[in-house]
């Protein structure tokens, strides 16, 4: 969907001049001759971000950005306003309104595209971190439902979470992916809701029909997912996280770029957690016999690039 960008000013030329290099990054725009038009447009739908002139006939800038704000709706909506140089020492008027930025005439076509791409930029962030608190508490919750069942696997949940952030911030990953990082470091395992506490806890080897049992809750976890939109890039992180590099893991033994990257990160981020905590079968290594590992390991269980660049947190590991 189009973003939608509401231009007020009383001069049709700056109005039009402003749709018109607007449009060329395909925002959706709406035109307003003064801030009671403008006001009515907001009223019935309001826009992702407002670009206002201030000085205007019936109702000026700074009574329609005061307006805006007092509305539940605008509270949170980026608004610019288009301002003469000698209109600057108003400014501290609009700084008192929550104005997010303002322009000064004339402006060129850049100026204009960068300060609507910084403010929807960050508008998107808070729509995106809204979103994430309501859905994450959901997630959580599957979470505390592990833990009833094991511990061991809660508090592995919880560590792969700090992990993971680390990681995807070193691979420069958006906040976007950062989210769903963060979900699919939450929910990799969550198949094991369905494997026996008795098999989950044993010390001993698996037998081979235990093996049969684990080796399924990738994709029983993948099952579970199916269906709710919000989880569904998580999904990946969850049916592909034992899959290896030489095409050795489960569940479809897929290979090297055959295996999709969020995969292949989560692999390692799992295999580094299991080495550096205790678990029924084995006593918790140091971090550098895992980080040791994982470079050994590289090219055969592990993505050569994404174990190279996770061998690089080394400092900031736990």
């Amino acid at each position: 969907m189009k973003e939608k960008i509401l231009v007020v000013d009383d001069n049709r030329d700056l109005r039009e001049l402003a749709e018109t290099i607007l449009k060329t990054q395909d925002y959706q725009v709406i035109l307003a001759e003064d801030g009671k038009e403008a006001l009515d447009i907001f009223d019935q739908s309001p826009p992702d971000l407002i670009i206002s002139d201030i000085a205007m006939p019936e109702m000026n800038g700074f009574a329609f950005l005061e307006a805006v704000r007092s509305r539940k709706e605008g509270a949170a909506v980026p608004f610019l306003f288009l301002s003469a140089y000698s209109q600057k020492a108003n400014l501290s008027q609009a700084r008192r309104l929550a104005v997010d930025d303002y322009l000064f005439k004339p402006f060129d076509a850049k100026e204009l595209l960068d300060a609507v791409r910084v403010r929807l930029d960050r508008r998107r962030a808070v729509r995106l971190f809204d979103t994430h608190e309501a859905h994450l508490q959901t997630i959580l919750l599957m979470a505390n439902v592990i833990e009833i069942r094991d511990t061991y696997t809660y508090d592995h949940i919880m560590r792969m979470r700090k992990i993971a952030k680390l990681f995807g911030k070193a691979l420069k990953w958006d906040v976007a992916s950062l989210v769903i990082l963060d979900f699919g470091a939450i929910l990799h395992d969550i198949g094991k809701l369905v494997v026996p506490s008795d098999i989950l806890k044993k010390k001993d080897s698996f037998t081979p029909e235990e093996w049969a049992i684990m080796r399924q809750h990738p994709e029983v976890g993948a099952k579970m997912l199916k269906g709710i939109t919000h989880l569904k890039p998580v999904i990946p992180f969850v049916l592909y996280h034992h899959e290896r590099w030489d095409g050795g893991g489960y569940p479809y033994g897929l290979a090297g770029k055959n295996i999709p990257f969020e995969g292949r990160v989560i692999a390692i981020i799992d295999v580094y957690d299991a080495i550096t905590s205790d678990r029924p079968y084995h006593k918790k290594r140091s971090k550098e016999y895992a980080l040791k590992t994982i470079e050994e390991k590289s090219g055969t269980h592990f993505d050569p690039f994404l174990a190279k660049e996770f061998l690089k947190l080394a400092e900031e590991l736990p």
